[in-house]
């Protein structure tokens, strides 16, 4: 049975390089970094006091009311969505509002929310927030995307820490090639620079501690690589079946071929280091696509900066492409903007899907002098793509050993 072609017409991002999505792309083209150090007071007793923060603050973009019922994370979200459907040119469609769904992940939620009113709550429960469970609850992203559009084909939250933006990108593919929507507004938001995931992530020894040159300090694949750099934003995708962007004339930007989903059953937060999970979720995705390795020019890694990551998943990008990995040119957003935890994925489906409809691979920067054990052809400057038919893959892995990759073809 053929399947339903699923296509990209609309691209949205609030990220720690701009507060859209050509901003933002201009930034990775550029090599830009958007890591500062950190001057809140609340950060002075931290090990860590270094991460990417949105470019453009959500507050200053969203009606003043409306963004007081939201959660930061939720604020990001609203924003890329709004950026992604004008984009896609939806709302003069007549779009039936019944087949159109929404899919936009969250990795922690309102974690902003959860601990000011924990802090009211400990000096007068009456000062606790009638909306702090709405505004907290890790659904809330998807909840006021749907509210925002009429989406009435169904709301869903994949939380699967890092891999939950791709997840909801397969989710969203799934939900069109099931017959269930038309189009599907997916992505994934987080906005979790915060003390306690500063210093629970410190306590771990998974973030840089290079406080001192912030910009340096996310780097993926450089010998030197000694954590990740939290970042914040958010990315959404509008997802159309193929006959219904054809029929009213939409401009598409990618097809979205395939996506895998398999799971390392390893380690609550070190990845397999024989990376054979992350390898099955590739192939999966080639599958699915109908995509072979050769087929792939352009790889957007997961490539957090973590000693362990970056090495198992180069292990497993050889293993799933062979010696097709060595045409395929490997780039590593994170080096900019950092890790979006749940917002990662989406904002690299993002990049990947621009790389692809430009033909052109951002560079990672960063790496002085590239590890031995990543034998990747790792892009340190823009790279043109060849013209003709081809595809792309983009990584996202996540605690607990969800991983999640999507496969992209040009238009």
């Amino acid at each position: 049975m053929s399947k339903t072609r699923v296509v990209i017409t609309g691209l949205g991002a609030t990220t720690p390089l701009g507060g859209d999505v050509a901003s933002s792309w201009e930034g990775l083209l550029a090599g830009r970094s958007g890591a500062r150090r950190l001057t809140d007071e609340w950060v002075q007793n931290l090990a860590v006091q270094i991460a990417a923060p949105a470019a453009v603050d959500p507050t200053e973009v969203i009606e003043r009311v409306k963004a007081r019922r939201l959660d930061r994370t939720a604020q990001l979200a609203l924003v890329a969505a709004r950026e992604a459907w004008a984009d896609s040119g939806l709302a003069d469609s007549g779009l039936d509002k019944e087949r159109l769904g929404v899919a936009v992940a969250s990795g922690i939620g309102g974690l902003h929310t959860t601990l000011s009113n924990y802090d009211a709550l400990q000096s007068n429960p009456r000062r606790v927030s009638p909306l702090a469970i709405p505004m907290l609850m890790p659904n809330s992203s998807a909840a006021y995307v749907s509210l925002e559009f009429g989406a009435k084909a169904g709301v869903h939250t994949p939380v699967s820490a890092c891999a939950s933006g791709n997840e909801a990108i397969w989710l969203g593919l799934d939900q069109i090639r099931l017959g269930r929507a038309d189009v599907i507004i997916a992505g994934g938001a987080e906005g979790a620079i915060m003390a306690l995931p500063l210093a629970a992530f410190g306590m771990m020894q998974a973030l840089s501690k290079r406080n001192d040159d912030p910009e340096k300090a996310s780097r993926p694949w450089d010998v030197d690589r000694d954590g990740f750099l939290l970042g914040e934003g958010a990315g959404v995708l509008i997802l159309e079946s193929y006959e219904h962007a054809k029929a009213r004339g939409a401009k598409i930007y990618a097809e979205l071929a395939g996506a895998g989903i398999s799971a390392d059953g390893h380690d609550i937060a070190q990845p397999d280091p024989t990376g054979s999970g992350a390898r099955r979720a590739m192939e999966r995705a080639l599958s699915e696509g109908d995509l072979t390795p050769a087929d792939i020019f352009h790889i957007n890694a997961h490539a957090t900066s973590t000693p362990q990551g970056d090495i198992a998943e180069s292990l497993a990008i050889r293993q799933a492409l062979g010696k097709d990995a060595d045409h395929a040119v490997a780039t590593a957003p994170k080096s900019m903007i950092g890790h979006l935890l749940g917002g990662a994925g989406a904002v690299e489906s993002v990049a990947t899907v621009l790389a692809l409809h430009h033909r052109v691979s951002p560079p990672t920067i960063n790496v002085d002098k590239l590890d031995d054990q990543i034998e990747l052809d790792v892009a340190t400057e823009q790279r043109k793509l060849p013209e003709g038919d081809i595809a792309a893959l983009n990584n996202s892995f996540g605690f607990g050993g969800h991983n999640a990759a999507i496969a992209f073809k040009s238009v």
